[in-house]
């Protein structure tokens, strides 16, 4: 990495009563309470962190409250306990960054894997030394992120749900499932994709054919639905479905569920987090040999639903005005 040159450096800093051994201080802007943590920001930090580990330097990290409510945060980090700040990754501007060269005034700054827009920023001017991913004038280097070695992969979880149906009445518990769901996964160690089996022509955040929406599916490991669709699409693409049926008593998700066997449904009575974790480990287990068995079942019997009712119900030989118009007969298999 090359130094960002400069015209001027700050004073040298003072000792500090952690002078004796190096300890350093870790931010970016996921230490501010009005930055953010982006996921390549804090894999740049995990870079840092690998290398001062390996050099035998102990670190500290700062994080927004907002983000890690209980890590410790710059309020929290002592200046008189620190050498070094380091400021890892995104662009190197701004009053935040600045007043980290206030707040610790007596430990060296450096600021890594960085852009640097205006090296006469307050911000940029205020670090003893500048080490950028890009700058004027610098040859750019490869992003802190790149160089992270790989984690093991989180389940990649499609979320269907649904806050409407107002057809139900007063057996809705939408909002209910979907507010107790979607704050479980929020908890669960997975990388979630919301969905919607909405298609749109035009609209780059839907799918537009059902093929599209299909092939997202195919490429979940499990999907997280009170929606009927959701269930059985899921199911159709051999991929394992954590169903909620969200109208108290049992509605359509469950009847689906029956039809097609499928164990991994949680009525919106027996909503609990125990429920939730047991069958997100049976779909992640046992569900993805039992959903790929549906999806074979579906393409070796596809007449389990009523397109052939609706076929001998309009053929020639059948009286299709028997039942009085208006009456709405329900007719049974």
């Amino acid at each position: 990495m090359t130094a960002v040159p400069r015209t001027a450096k700050p004073e040298t800093p003072k000792t500090t009563e952690a002078a004796g051994a190096p300890r350093a201080l870790l931010t970016g802007w996921f230490t501010f309470p009005h930055g953010e943590a982006t996921a390549g920001d804090v894999l740049a930090l995990e870079r840092v962190r690998e290398v001062l580990d390996r050099s035998g330097i102990p670190h500290d990290t700062a994080w927004s409250p907002g983000f890690r409510p209980e890590e410790p945060h710059l309020d929290d980090a002592d200046p008189a306990r620190y050498t070094h700040v380091v400021f890892v990754c995104g662009p190197l501007h701004g009053s935040q960054v600045a007043q980290l060269h206030e707040r610790y005034p007596d430990c060296v700054r450096v600021a890594v894997g960085v852009s640097v827009i205006d090296p006469g920023d307050p911000a940029v001017r205020g670090f003893h030394h500048v080490l950028p991913r890009d700058a004027d004038g610098v040859r750019p280097t490869a992003d802190l992120a790149a160089a992270v070695p790989e984690a093991p992969a989180a389940p990649v979880a499609g979320v269907i749900l649904t806050r409407g149906q107002g057809e139900y009445g007063g057996r809705r518990r939408h909002e209910e499932v979907a507010d107790r769901v979607t704050g479980w996964l929020a908890r669960t160690d997975c990388a979630r994709v919301e969905l919607d089996t909405r298609l749109a022509d035009g609209d780059w955040r839907l799918c537009a054919t059902p093929a599209q929406f299909q092939s997202v599916l195919a490429r979940l490991d499990v999907v997280v639905t009170d929606r009927l669709h959701g269930l059985v699409l899921a199911l159709r693409a051999g991929v394992p479905a954590l169903a909620v049926d969200p109208v108290a008593g049992g509605a359509k998700v469950t009847a689906q569920a029956r039809v097609h066997r499928w164990p991994a449904l949680i009525p919106a009575e027996r909503l609990t987090r125990e429920e939730l974790d047991r069958w997100w480990r049976w779909c992640l287990t046992g569900g993805r040999d039992a959903a790929r068995r549906r999806r074979y079942a579906f393409r070796r019997a596809p007449d389990r639903d009523q397109g052939g009712a609706l076929a001998r119900l309009m053929g020639p030989e059948t009286d299709s005005g028997s039942a009085a118009p208006g009456a709405g007969h329900v007719r049974r298999r």
